[in-house]
């Protein structure tokens, strides 16, 4: 088969095109042919070297978490999918490498494709949907009333996570560019912050709920705009001691991790608010759900471009740059 590889770690490595052997399959996993993979920050981030010490995969490696194809053949443990199923899935961790004609997936992770939706554009979801609903849903308990601020309202995890807090009722404030602000207010949200023209520590208080996904100068700010008892999430670090314990990481590296975060969390706690680190996991479960939304019309997904398999390095690097609104697609399978 056809993949993208990364020989080496390194922000001017370019992946290689290379012809390799198709995927084994473990007993609980299903093939599926890659119709479509979507790119994430994540990918940038593994292919710059930024996280090994926390997914410490050996090379060479094919990247790519997020896919929508059709399933070619289970595995003798597999009760839930057939060949034919078009399906969608954020594959494991350590099990990644979307850039390919094929890949493996866990069935646990995997979910039947939303009918209305293109693979391109199902494609788009799984890693941003399974962060919005695993930091909005499953750790904020956001309800209905409450106010939440959604930073980055035009990027990926923004664009859903903006329409995942409206469909549970929340009050969304967000930031973005001049350009992209019909964009957002499109999408539901309700106070809109042009970060060119505006800051939002002096405009946004009492917040019930941050998901950050900026620096750490802005999650500082960030802390300010919650109200007693509030809560940030964030995505984009630094790693707390919980989610060291979580995926087993070594004493040193759980050490690291407690003094990076000792800081945000002591300020925090000082303030009585909290602070939590994200980093989100394969679900297939959560992600029927979220099929449930997009199949009833409360979330759409939102597409900057779509670029073909050949020209995987250049759509990476377009997602680096911060300029997608949106999601950004590879179309690997052709029509014919």
């Amino acid at each position: 088969m056809k993949a993208f590889v990364l020989e080496r770690y390194g922000k001017r490595s370019a992946l290689v095109p290379t012809e390799m052997p198709q995927p084994a399959l473990r007993d609980d996993e299903v093939l599926i042919e890659v119709h479509a993979a979507s790119v994430n920050v994540l990918d940038s981030k593994i292919r710059d070297g930024e996280f090994k010490l926390i997914l410490p995969y050996r090379l060479p490696l094919v990247l790519g978490h997020d896919v929508a194809g059709v399933v070619i053949k289970t595995g003798p443990h597999v009760r839930l999918f057939k060949p034919g199923d078009e399906v969608y899935a954020r594959v494991d961790d350590f099990r990644i490498g979307t850039f390919a004609q094929f890949v493996p997936v866990k069935e646990t992770s995997l979910a039947l494709k939303p009918r209305d939706l293109s693979m391109e554009e199902a494609a788009s979801i799984p890693l941003v949907g399974l962060t919005a609903w695993q930091a909005l849903v499953e750790r904020a308990g956001l309800k209905r009333g409450q106010k939440v601020f959604i930073q980055a309202g035009s990027g990926g995890v923004g664009t859903f996570a903006i329409q995942l807090a409206k469909h549970l009722g929340a009050t969304v404030a967000t930031t973005t560019g001049t350009s992209n602000v019909a964009l957002v207010k499109g999408l539901g949200a309700d106070v809109v912050i042009d970060y060119k023209k505006q800051d939002f520590d002096g405009i946004l208080r009492d917040y019930d709920v941050v998901l950050n996904s900026q620096d750490g100068d802005t999650l500082k700010k960030s802390v300010g705009v919650l109200k007693r008892g509030g809560q940030v999430i964030s995505i984009s670090g630094p790693p707390d001691p919980e989610f060291g314990k979580t995926i087993g990481a070594p004493g040193f590296v759980r050490l690291i991790m407690r003094l990076l975060s000792s800081g945000i969390r002591r300020k925090a706690a000082g303030q009585g608010k909290r602070f939590s680190f994200l980093f989100m996991k394969a679900d297939g479960g959560q992600l029927q759900e979220i099929t449930r939304l997009i199949d009833a019309g409360a979330i759409r997904p939102v597409i900057d471009r779509v670029f073909p398999f050949e020209s995987t390095n250049e759509a990476l690097e377009y997602v680096k740059s911060g300029r997608a609104k949106g999601k950004v697609v590879i179309k690997v399978k052709q029509a014919r």
